[in-house]
C-alpha cells in the first residue's frame, strides 16, 4: 500500500485510533424503555426505544455537556475532559454507543437515524436542557442527524472535534473530491475483516504525536478492540456513505469546529474546513500540529476551549 492509499485508508476509517459518578438512587431496576436503571457497578444504563441498553457516565453538576465518541471508541476516551471540566462546574455526560464499551451489542441499528434516536433517548431520559454537544470524528454525523431529526430545543451549542464524516466522504459527480466507494469496501472486507488489530497497530502513530507514550497508544487501541466487529463494520459503512451537506446548512445553534492541521485520519481540507463553511455562522479553530487524537495530545488547549465555548466565550 503506497502513501496515498494509506491516507485513503485512514480517512475511510474516519476515526482511526477515533468515567462515572454513582447512579441516582432513584433510578429503578426493571426500567421501562427510555428510563435509566442502575447496575451493580453504580452506573446507569439508558434503554432505547428498540430495547438497547446504553451505558452512561454522568459526573458533576451545572450546565450539561454531552460527549459523543469517535468511531470504534467508547466513553472512556473522554476521561481527560470529563474529570477537569466536572470539577470546573459542568455536568459532564458520555455514553457508549450501541455495540461499544459496556453498552448492549444488538448487531443492528448503526444507521444515523437510529444513532440519532439513541442520543435522543439519553437527552430525554435525563431531561437535559441547554446542552452543549461535543462530538469527535464519526459522531459529527450523529449530532447533525439529531438536530435535523429531533430539533434543537434541548441544544444550546455544538462542537465538532476533528469531524471525520462531514460533510460527505464518498466520491460522486457532485462531490469530486471524495473517495471512491471501492476504497471503503476494500478496507472493510480485506483489511478490517482480516486483521483489524494489525491495522490499528500500523495506523496508530499518525493518530498521536511523537511525545505520546506507548501506554497511551495501547490504551486507545485496546478500547477500539473491545468494540463489536459488527459495529466497527456497520458504523464505518454509515459514516462513509452518508451525505450531510444539506443538513449542515440547517443547523441554527452556535457551532465550533476544532481540527488539527496534521490530522491523517480526517484531513482538515476534506472534512473540518468544509464542515465549518456549510454551517451558518460556525467558527473554525485550527490546532497547529494536532493529529486526530487531539483529545489526548492537546488536552490542555482543548479543555480550555471547551470551557470557554460552554460559557459562550469561544
Amino acid at each position: 500500500m503506497d502513501r496515498r492509499d494509506m491516507l485513503k485508508s485512514a480517512v475511510a476509517a474516519g476515526a482511526g485510533v477515533g468515567l462515572m459518578a454513582g447512579a441516582d438512587e432513584a433510578l429503578a431496576a426493571g426500567a421501562r424503555p427510555g428510563e435509566a436503571k442502575g447496575r451493580p457497578h453504580g452506573g446507569p444504563y439508558i434503554r432505547t426505544r428498540d430495547g438497547v441498553e446504553l451505558f452512561c457516565r454522568d459526573w458533576g453538576t451545572g450546565k450539561p455537556v454531552v460527549f459523543l465518541s469517535g468511531w470504534a471508541l467508547a466513553s472512556d476516551m473522554w476521561g481527560y475532559q470529563m474529570v477537569p471540566l466536572s470539577e470546573r462546574g459542568l455536568r459532564c455526560i458520555a455514553y457508549d454507543r450501541r455495540g461499544h464499551g459496556q453498552s448492549s451489542d444488538p448487531g443492528r441499528g448503526y444507521d444515523y437515524d437510529t444513532l440519532a434516536d439513541d442520543l435522543a433517548a439519553v437527552l430525554d431520559t435525563l431531561d437535559l436542557r441547554d446542552v452543549t454537544l461535543v462530538g469527535h470524528s464519526m459522531s459529527a454525523g450523529e449530532m447533525v442527524r439529531y438536530l435535523t431529526r429531533h430539533g434543537d430545543r434541548r441544544i444550546a451549542r455544538v462542537l465538532f472535534l476533528a469531524p471525520a464524516n462531514t460533510p460527505f466522504l464518498l466520491k460522486t459527480p457532485d462531490n469530486p473530491d471524495g473517495i471512491d466507494a471501492a476504497v471503503f469496501e476494500h478496507l472493510r472486507n480485506n483489511v478490517f475483516l482480516r486483521d483489524y488489530a494489525g491495522w490499528l497497530s500500523q495506523n496508530a502513530d499518525p493518530f498521536f504525536v511523537p511525545e505520546t507514550s506507548a501506554a497511551m497508544k495501547d490504551w486507545v487501541k485496546d478500547m477500539m478492540l473491545r468494540t463489536s466487529m459488527k459495529a466497527v463494520i456497520d458504523c464505518n459503512r454509515a459514516m462513509t456513505t452518508t451525505d450531510f451537506r444539506a443538513e449542515l446548512a440547517r443547523i441554527q445553534v452556535p457551532a465550533l469546529v476544532i481540527h488539527g492541521d496534521k490530522d491523517a485520519s480526517a484531513p482538515i481540507d476534506l472534512t473540518g474546513r468544509k464542515t465549518a463553511k456549510l454551517i451558518p455562522g460556525a467558527k473554525l479553530k485550527v490546532y497547529e500540529g494536532a493529529p486526530h487524537g487531539l483529545f489526548v495530545t492537546h488536552l490542555d488547549r482543548l479543555n480550555g476551549d471547551l470551557l470557554a465555548f460552554v460559557k459562550g466565550e469561544g
